[in-house]
């Protein structure tokens, strides 16, 4: 490794790793890669040393750049603009930056929660609990839907960090049974603008190379990129 750039630990199925790896090469910032070993049994047992040193939730991802350690997706994004401010990626405008914030976190924090809910209820999908959190996840792509309709390319003004969250937060909602569908046929496009920027598809390519390897399913959108 470089002693000189930082170094990201993420894991192959690590929704929130990913976020970081992409936010690094749309930056274009030289990092090191350490990929925690995970598979679907054992998951990530036993947890890597470091990650367990660094933070306290013992989860994926952890920078480490010389003597800072840093954990949480947000938080690496923070550092990361400050570290390499162009190109930017939360807009320089302060009401602009503010919902670029905000929506990044409602991709984290409102959104994904319907996903992780439908990870317990695969073999379950058309009842009651696993229907809620579909039309949960929907009703969010249906505001998004409106966000897009005034011709914008991206979520917001300009292609920021919440892009490249929901970005991901909705390749897992994909895979777990909250598709994006034609009702939503501007936010099907944004994702294909998405799947064509070099960051996004180098990182994403990857986990669909992982899951095809493990045996997993692939949804057409995440098989297209394997082409």
């Amino acid at each position: 490794m470089t002693r000189d750039r930082p170094t990201l630990y993420s894991g192959p199925l690590s929704m929130f790793g990913a976020k970081a790896e992409i936010a690094a090469h749309e930056k274009g910032i030289a990092f090191d890669l350490v990929m925690v070993p995970f598979d679907f049994h054992a998951l990530y047992v036993p947890k890597h040393p470091e990650v367990l040193r660094i933070n306290p939730k013992a989860q994926v991802p952890v920078l480490v750049h010389g003597d800072l350690e840093l954990f949480d997706s947000t938080q690496i994004f923070e550092y990361f603009e400050d570290l390499q401010p162009t190109p930017a990626l939360w807009p320089r405008d302060l009401r602009a930056r503010a919902r670029a914030r905000l929506l990044e976190l409602q991709s984290d924090e409102v959104y994904f929660p319907h996903v992780v809910r439908l990870m317990g209820l695969q073999d379950r999908l058309q009842e009651p609990p696993a229907q809620a959190a579909i039309a949960a996840a929907r009703a969010f792509y249906a505001a998004l839907e409106a966000r897009l309709a005034d011709g914008r390319p991206w979520l917001l003004e300009e292609f920021t960090y919440a892009d490249i969250a929901f970005y991901m937060a909705a390749l897992f909602g994909e895979r777990q049974g909250a598709t994006l569908t034609q009702d939503t046929p501007l936010l099907l496009a944004w994702r294909d603008r998405m799947s064509g920027r070099a960051p996004v598809r180098k990182v994403a390519q990857a986990m669909a190379t992982w899951l095809l390897g493990a045996g997993r399913p692939l949804p057409p959108f995440m098989r297209a990129l394997l082409d």
